[in-house]
């Protein structure tokens, strides 16, 4: 092939790669120099490389001078060939690279192409998705040819090429599907102000409105539960609670533990801590199946949350927050707030306040009615949701 031959192809190769034409040409420039100090030596850093983009032709100049050899071009074609195939490949791996970068907490669709026991294999179109064990659902099974959304989450570039991080785990992962459901989250009238999950079993969501004519909970839920069935579908039947976010702790601690009824809310700021009273036939819900549903409120709103059952308040649960000053003569309260209850339970019975704070159908929030587990300390009756 042809001096200018090689380069018109080359050219070509660039457009139909979609790699930029000048970056090409400064690879092919610096695989000239390097040919050309191999076989004649010289210091790398001053062989310039005077190359005519139109005609492919090219000239070897030092301190200014013209070096070319006779006959550079058909010897250093060969050499310069390869350096630059590799250079094409690199930039093709820089393009994707950054390309991928910049969908980094995106979702993409992909399809499973290989399965191995610790990683899934995605084909993303320009590159493959690496979906480690650590960032799969371990209650999702995935098989060849399935395709699947999934977050991009890292991209890195190894010696094997640009491998992209993706995973269905993360809690951003639910994150990004609201945003792509709910209209108003991309408006910005509705904002998930915080996010805890736990992949495969159930996830809580707190989230604010800066117009108060709109219901945040409403939103995200949809009609007839229409958008939160959506995304239910897409976890393969995650449990998701959505809770209204409120810059009250106390409030905002309560909301949390839904579907729970709470009586009381304790803070104690300095240890960023709360006390959480329920009535006893409340408590197993507020604590939930193994302690998840006080472990996943501790990490939305990220306070330690002791709940107690509070004897003699049956029958009427109430959403009320009473915020105690710890300063105060705390106990004294409490016995009055439990004769206030008592009372307002034994004059009706059936007067129960319903819980607004998750507006989601009963299938979208799992009503935990289970035995309370041994990560309940049953004599004191309290559970410390805080890691070891």
């Amino acid at each position: 092939m042809a001096v200018s031959e090689f380069y018109a192809a080359i050219k070509q190769v660039a457009a139909e790669r979609g790699i930029p034409e000048e970056s090409v040409f400064a690879s092919i420039r610096a695989a000239l120099a390097t040919a050309y100090r191999k076989d004649y030596g010289g210091d790398l850093e001053e062989i310039v490389v005077d190359l005519d983009e139109q005609t492919g032709e090219a000239r070897i100049l030092q301190d200014g001078v013209d070096v070319t050899p006779a006959g550079f071009g058909r010897i250093a074609a060969q050499t310069a060939k390869q350096v630059i195939l590799q250079k094409i490949r690199e930039t093709e791996k820089e393009v994707i690279m950054d390309e991928f970068k910049a969908k980094i907490g995106e979702i993409m669709v992909g399809h499973i192409f290989r399965l191995e026991p610790t990683i899934a294999i995605l084909d993303l179109g320009k590159a493959q998705g690496v979906m480690p064990i650590s960032e799969q659902v371990s209650s999702e099974t995935y098989r060849m040819n399935q395709r699947i959304k999934v977050l991009i989450k890292d991209v890195r570039l190894t010696q094997r090429g640009t491998e992209i991080i993706v995973s269905r785990s993360d809690a951003d992962f639910v994150r990004k599907l609201f945003e792509q459901e709910v209209p108003e989250l991309s408006t910005g009238t509705v904002k998930i102000e915080a996010i805890a999950r736990e992949a495969g079993s159930r996830t809580k969501m707190a989230v604010s409105t800066t117009d108060e004519k709109i219901d945040p909970v409403g939103s995200c839920v949809g009609q007839k539960g229409v958008r939160v069935q959506a995304i239910i579908s897409e976890l393969f039947g995650e449990k998701i609670d959505i809770v209204p976010y409120s810059p009250d702790v106390s409030k905002y601690i309560a909301s949390s533990l839904s579907p729970a009824k709470v009586y009381e809310v304790e803070l104690f700021e300095e240890e960023k801590r709360a006390l959480v009273s329920v009535p006893e036939d409340q408590q197993s819900l507020a604590i939930g199946k193994e302690g998840q549903n006080a472990r996943l409120a501790n990490k939305l709103t990220k306070w330690k949350i002791d709940i107690k059952g509070a004897s003699g308040l049956f029958g009427a649960a109430t959403t009320e927050v009473k915020t105690v000053d710890t300063s105060s003569a705390r106990f004294g309260i409490w016995d009055a707030a439990i004769k206030e209850q008592q009372a307002a339970s034994d004059s009706s019975q059936d007067d129960v306040v319903a819980d607004d704070s998750v507006d989601t159908p009963t299938d979208d929030v799992a009503t935990d009615d289970t035995p309370i587990t041994d990560a309940a300390n049953t004599e004191n009756n309290t559970i410390d949701t805080s890691e070891e």
